[in-house]
């Protein structure tokens, strides 16, 4: 298995993105969602490694990248994300898009459609006017979670990340996923930079020009970003294929792990 890590400019000009790869076989970029670095992938690293080379990268104003404006769209997260093929040299690449991360991961696809092998959506929406939101309450802690001390606001995340069932029975794997999660605290300008961005994206017309084979996964359980996005997504891209989570929440990598081999399978049949 070799890794490796670096620096690279955006396609911009004003960021500079580090990355990180290991693994061996057919290459696959994971782009993370809000607030987080590409570290918080580790427990899928750990399960596609074996069969493939695994690309992560920390958003532009996260963890170790660096950027001279805060103001974000997720085609400009987007093209982050094709700088750090272009630094590989890698033409074409499964990519697997999780919450805001799926939203950069429709633009890529949209905006590179030659750039992606395969598609996997996970816990995301579309975007525009037939968004379906989260409840208000849940609106509302993460407009205010940047303003809390990093311990409080992660543990007070929980019941909005996680469904019942793993607050219940499995507590010492969120206590993991929150020790890493603290290794990397959040920026607050760009986690709110992060947060407009989210806001303003919208694919859901064009969804339809989708042309990599795609899978959408989702937990039945998620309250920020309800699972009948999912099912709408799943019905607008052309030929996708769904994968839904019955006991799961937001964070389902935590909560289902066995979705990461459904994934890699997915993944190897489309090499």
């Amino acid at each position: 298995m070799s890794s490796g890590s670096g620096l690279v400019s955006g396609l911009d000009g004003h960021t500079r993105l580090y990355w990180e790869t290991t693994g061996t076989g057919e290459p696959v970029l994971l782009v993370h969602g809000l607030g987080l670095s590409g570290g918080a992938w580790w427990r899928t690293v750990d399960a596609l490694a074996p069969s493939m080379r695994v690309i992560t990268f920390d958003h532009r104003g996260i963890g170790r990248s660096e950027s001279w404006t805060y103001a974000y769209t997720t085609e400009a997260m987007a093209d982050d994300a094709v700088s750090i093929l272009d630094e590989l040299t890698l033409d074409r690449v499964h990519l697997y898009g999780f919450s805001l991360g799926g939203m950069v991961a429709q633009q890529i696809a949209l905006r590179h459609p030659d750039r992606v092998r395969s598609l996997v959506l996970g816990a995301t929406h579309s975007g525009g006017r037939r968004v379906v939101a989260p409840e208000p309450p849940v609106v509302a802690f993460f407009r205010r979670r940047a303003r809390m001390p990093s311990e409080e606001a992660a543990w007070a995340s929980v019941p909005y990340n996680y469904g019942p069932r793993t607050r219940a029975e499995q507590v010492d794997r969120i206590a993991e996923d929150i020790e890493r999660r603290l290794h990397n605290p959040f920026n607050e300008r760009a986690y709110r930079a992060q947060l407009l961005a989210a806001s303003m994206h919208n694919c859901y017309g064009r969804l339809e020009r989708i042309r990599a084979p795609t899978l959408v996964v989702h937990g039945a359980r998620d309250r920020m970003i309800p699972v009948a996005n999912a099912r709408m997504i799943a019905e607008r891209v052309p030929g996708a294929r769904m994968k839904i989570l019955a006991e799961a929440g937001h964070l389902y990598p935590t909560e289902d792990p066995a979705v990461d081999e459904a994934i890699g399978e997915f993944f190897a049949a489309h090499a």
